[in-house]
């Protein structure tokens, strides 16, 4: 018998220890070498495990476990053939025996009882029905529990209580991604001197440059032109002239980037991820969208890495997707500040003293008073306004062609 002990790797430099979230596979199955095995959480990203090796798995951790990195959390036995097709009718027997047991006991079991604890009798039941109460909320005082004439005549309708409804609860651990999010936010709100401003934006012009070009750039660069390539490049605009933005606090210095990592917020199918587009003040319209739909898809799949979610020196969040109309985001820390996009509604506004509906979005900045300065914040909200009114000039040059290099 040959066994491979199979440990768990490190997903990262700063990462020790990792939870099992899910078993793919069950203890004796045979499993394929790189067949997934499990999904392991991070605090920062959900992994999948492969087998190093074919053979029978035996498995040495039970999910919700949280194992070190390089402990041993299952065996494989390398010498063991792959079973064939025959393994389901040696199954039968066990299906079988739990149904004899049953069968026998069931002769044995003891009747009824005719009034079980808290029913009611015929006549506490006629009054309690009239009063619109459930039996399941009068203490009976009879024997074993029963509720006479007297405990109905005497039950009250509760006020405050809603009767006859499910009243039940579930619990469920925090897989450990869930939990370092939520350990973030919570230090993101007692270690920094948060505060969020609010601007409005009108998006007629960018929504006229995405209805005039959108179908050239899909067919050419195969990715849509959306607006989160609008907001990154108006961004990455705005952090050139305003620096403090793009900055952080280590211990008693301020660190200020030459370069915008833009930290754009997905929704993943194990909760909120933050993957990182690198240098994002370098990239055209067509590079960013192109890397925002790359990270999107590996973490919708599962497959974003820890260094494709780490260095970030600004976010974007979107609540918009979400129906959100206004919002207050928490920054994420390291960070000092984040962006909020809301959702996109036609109002009417006042332009050139004349009442004209336009596609109208809320913009929220939350940043860290403790490094920037409302003079900063003001302005370089007001510096994204700008740039999305004014896309064309702004953004793209005076020729959105080349900008969107069609």
């Amino acid at each position: 018998m040959s066994i491979l002990e199979m440990k768990v790797p490190s997903p990262g430099e700063s990462i020790t220890e990792v939870e099992i979230a899910t078993w793919l596979v069950k203890d004796g199955d045979y499993v394929e070498k790189d067949q997934a095995i499990a999904e392991v959480d991070s605090d920062k990203a959900t992994l999948e495990l492969p087998a190093e090796v074919s053979g029978i798995i035996t498995l040495k951790a039970e999910e919700g476990d949280a194992v070190a990195v390089g402990e041993v959390v299952c065996l494989i036995d390398t010498s063991a053939e792959k079973p064939s097709g025959s393994t389901a009718a040696k199954k039968e027997p066990e299906q079988e025996a739990p149904k004899q047991e049953v069968a026998k006991a069931a002769p044995v079991a003891a009747p009824a009882a005719t009034y079980a604890s808290g029913s009611a009798s015929p006549a506490a039941k006629k009054i309690l029905d009239e009063k619109n109460i459930d039996a399941t909320t009068v203490v009976g005082t009879g024997k074993d529990g029963r509720i006479t004439k007297e405990d109905a005549i005497n039950a009250k309708v509760s006020m405050g209580t809603p009767t006859g409804g499910p009243r039940n609860e579930t619990r469920k651990k925090m897989s450990m991604l869930r939990r370092k999010v939520a350990e973030r936010l919570v230090e993101a709100k007692n270690t920094t001197a948060m505060l969020t401003t609010f601007n409005e934006v009108n998006l007629t012009n960018v929504n006229k440059l995405r209805s005039e070009y959108k179908d050239a750039f899909k067919n050419k660069h195969n990715v849509g032109l959306g607006f989160m390539s609008f907001f990154t490049k108006a961004v990455t605009r705005a952090l050139e002239m305003y620096p403090d933005v793009n900055s952080m606090i280590d211990g008693q210095e301020q660190i200020k980037f030459d370069f915008a990592d833009i930290s754009i917020a997905v929704s993943g199918p194990k909760g909120l991820m933050v993957p990182v587009v690198r240098n994002a003040e370098l990239l055209s319209f067509r590079g960013v969208e192109s890397e925002i739909k790359r990270l999107a898809i590996r973490a919708r799949d599962g497959q974003i890495t820890v260094d494709e979610m780490t260095g970030g020196t600004f976010t974007i969040t979107n609540g918009g997707v979400f129906g959100s109309m206004l919002s207050t985001p928490i920054i994420n820390p390291p960070q000092s500040a984040i962006l909020g996009m809301h959702n996109i509604i036609e109002r009417p506004i006042a332009v050139d003293g004349n009442v004209v509906i336009a596609p109208m979005m809320y913009l929220a900045l939350s940043y860290d008073h403790r490094i920037i300065d409302g003079r900063e914040s003001v302005g370089f909200l007001v510096a994204i306004k700008e740039a999305l009114e004014n896309p064309a000039e702004l953004l793209c040059g005076n020729d959105p062609k080349k900008a969107f290099e069609l």
